[in-house]
């Protein structure tokens, strides 16, 4: 009969911090945006006043899971509950936090509407993500944007993900300008009213007004827990 497992009761090493970042893509002014919160003061804070991406530790009481750290922390900052919400990676080193050795685990959220409701007493700011990446920004925080730009970029070739930066109903060239902005640069449109439609992701809702010329035809997603993959990229405008 073989033993029994020994079980210890003590860990007898030292454990990383671990955090949850939210990278959060919004649409403000025809530009794509992201949310910074700036950090607190403080003589034992880490990065005074810098600017940062939104995120914090993990709570092992009230977080079952990454994902569900991520959850929290965006309706925390934002006030929005289940947006579009996708892993990005994880990073971790001993010089990341200056408080000790640290992981953290990165996601990246479209949100629709820019406006936010934020925990008491955080400051926030939309900015365009080319002028964030200019920044000084706290951390490694630098990092991860940049690795959620090129993420949502790369995936905006052959996926329905621009949809979820948009308010619902939509129009077909309503869509194709998130497109446009994201990837910067113009698409052809017929190539693109074909693509979306044969994708069968959009469902009608009715006629939208414009200013000019006559009402649209309205979209609204038929599934707004994952994006559409495409069978090829995009054909750009000639």
């Amino acid at each position: 009969m073989s033993p029994a497992p020994v079980v210890s009761s003590a860990l007898t090493f030292e454990r990383p911090l671990v955090t949850v970042d939210v990278v959060i893509f919004s649409l403000v002014d025809e530009q794509l945006c992201v949310l910074l919160v700036r950090r607190p003061e403080g003589e034992h804070e880490p990065f005074p006043g810098r600017w940062a991406l939104p995120g914090g530790f993990v709570d092992v009481h009230r977080d079952a899971s990454l994902l569900a750290c991520a959850e929290r922390k965006l309706r925390e900052k934002t006030g929005v509950v289940a947006p579009y919400l996708e892993q990005l990676g994880s990073w971790g080193d001993a010089r990341r936090d200056p408080r000790g050795w640290s992981a953290t685990h990165a996601y990246f959220a479209l949100i629709a509407q820019p406006a936010i409701s934020a925990d008491s007493g955080t400051v926030t700011e939309w900015v365009a993500c080319d002028q964030a990446l200019r920044r000084r920004l706290a951390f490694d925080h630098h990092t991860l944007l940049g690795a959620a730009i090129d993420r949502l970029r790369g995936k905006v070739e052959y996926t329905s993900l621009p949809a979820f930066l948009l308010p619902e109903p939509f129009t077909l060239p309503q869509l194709q300008r998130i497109y446009e902005v994201v990837l910067g640069r113009p698409l052809d449109k017929s190539a693109f009213r074909k693509r979306m439609l044969d994708a069968d992701f959009l469902v009608e809702a009715g006629t939208l007004a414009r200013e000019q010329g006559r009402p649209a035809v309205g979209y609204r997603l038929r599934d707004r827990e994952q994006a559409t993959l495409f069978p090829r990229t995009f054909k750009p405008a000639e």
